[in-house]
């Protein structure tokens, strides 16, 4: 696979300072764009020893951005603009400015058949700077395992996970039929569930539009109390809810689901299934999200 994980993702957002606070004093994660040579206005968040892991752009909208795709060579990431060229996608290639600014060697933007947009790259630049929360949140669970996962719309169902399998190389680990009501006529929509290293799945796809570009971003910490740390900081800081603490069924997740500013949801967990061995998993439909939990209605009205 020339993919291996999800390194970074970009936002816009029309109140950086909204998304400075909920990022430092909720997410836990620190403000580093002191330390980014960048004029520019945008705003970088830190989880680990990368440079950065979010990085937050003024707009007059609130949205979902970008996912950042990881590749370990240039080679990988030549691969895989090759199958992407090879599947008649439009490839671009940054310019030198906005490559030194993203902090890696080379970097391409693609769209999928959706319409979401990626980047891909190889080669961070880091200093290792640890992080330095806060809030005292100790680590995330990232390094190989990337960032964490992304949910993106994908109403052009078939295509896009066609695009994901064939040509940049993700396996399925599991899927889903969902209806929000009891209403017969109301047809199913399709969740899967797709991974490009060892973690459950860094990649989700919902059979549905969503006006923020986005379902959902999970982040991960090393433990039930760094969860339950967060929740009372979501608390203090009058962040809305829209699920409540549960164990998801098919990634074993134990988290609970906020509001960002950005209008999409952060899911922030711990105990996340990892496969150490595909070829010994068995790919399932779940008929439920979790074995217990993960109220939606609350985030619902």
């Amino acid at each position: 696979m020339s993919i291996n994980s999800l390194g970074y993702i970009g936002v816009y957002s029309s109140d950086l300072a909204q998304w400075a606070e909920y990022g430092t004093q909720v997410l836990g994660m620190e403000n580093v764009t002191p330390h980014i040579d960048d004029n520019t206005g945008n705003l970088y968040l830190k989880m680990d020893e990368r440079p950065w892991r979010l990085l937050v752009i003024p707009s007059e909208q609130d949205r979902f951005g970008f996912c950042g795709w990881e590749c370990n060579s240039a080679q990988a990431l030549q691969d895989t603009v090759d199958r992407l060229r090879s599947a008649g996608v439009e490839v671009a290639e940054a310019s030198a400015g906005e490559t030194a600014l993203r902090r890696v060697q080379r970097l391409v933007k693609f769209r999928d058949p959706t319409g979401n947009q990626h980047e891909a790259y190889w080669g961070v630049v880091a200093d290792f700077r640890r992080l330095v929360s806060p809030v005292g949140v100790r680590s995330f669970v990232t390094g190989k395992l990337g960032m964490g996962h992304v949910v993106l719309p994908a109403p052009d169902f078939d295509i896009t996970v066609g695009f994901f399998r064939d040509v940049l190389g993700f396996g399925l680990s599991d899927l889903m039929n969902i209806r929000f009501t009891d209403d017969p006529a109301e047809p199913n929509k399709r969740l899967w569930f797709m991974h490009c290293n060892s973690r459950h799945h860094s990649l989700g796809l919902f059979e549905m539009p969503h006006p923020a570009g986005c379902v959902h971003l999970m982040l991960e910490v090393e433990n039930i109390d760094e969860v339950g740390r967060c929740e009372d900081r979501r608390i203090a800081h009058g962040v809305p809810l829209s699920a409540t603490l549960g164990r998801h069924a098919n990634d074993q997740m134990v988290s609970f689901y906020m509001k960002s500013p950005s209008n999409f949801d952060i899911e922030y967990g711990a105990e996340g299934l990892c496969v150490d061995n595909w070829d010994n998993y068995s790919n399932f439909e779940s008929t439920v999200p979790s074995y217990w939990g993960h109220d939606f209605s609350v985030g619902q009205g």
